[in-house]
């Protein structure tokens, strides 16, 4: 279990589109992990989030799924699958001590991250 820190491989992403305004999707496909926004200046608050998440949805032996991983599942509902930001002047909208998570609940594994810009139109008349 991880929470990894992608918000530069977002800005990178937003940087080369040189969109000005618009609407930033962070998704991941994946029905075991997920994605969020909290602060990045601590990595003890990863760390206190991680314990808080396994007290919260303990491995329970009556789970039924044969794969044994029910409580990754329950987590990533939790966190969701995708966070949207506000993009302004060609900069991603975000609070001084935020950051963008990619959350891993039951890896490792092989994972994809997808990025998608809702831009203004960029059309000349």
């Amino acid at each position: 279990m991880e929470f990894k820190d992608i918000t530069s491989s977002v800005i990178e992403y937003v940087n080369k589109s040189k969109t000005e305004n618009g609407i930033v999707l962070v998704y991941t496909p994946h029905t075991t992990a997920g994605i969020t926004v909290n602060e990045n200046a601590d990595p003890a608050v990863q760390s206190d989030m991680i314990r808080f998440y396994k007290e919260l949805v303990p491995d329970k032996s009556w789970f039924n799924h044969m794969e044994g991983n029910s409580s990754a599942h329950i987590m990533s509902s939790l966190i969701s699958p995708s966070q949207s930001f506000i993009l302004e002047n060609g900069k991603l909208v975000l609070g001084t001590w935020q950051g963008i998570f990619f959350c891993e609940f039951d890896g490792p594994r092989s994972r994809k991250v997808f990025i998608k810009i809702l831009g203004e139109d960029q059309r000349i008349q």
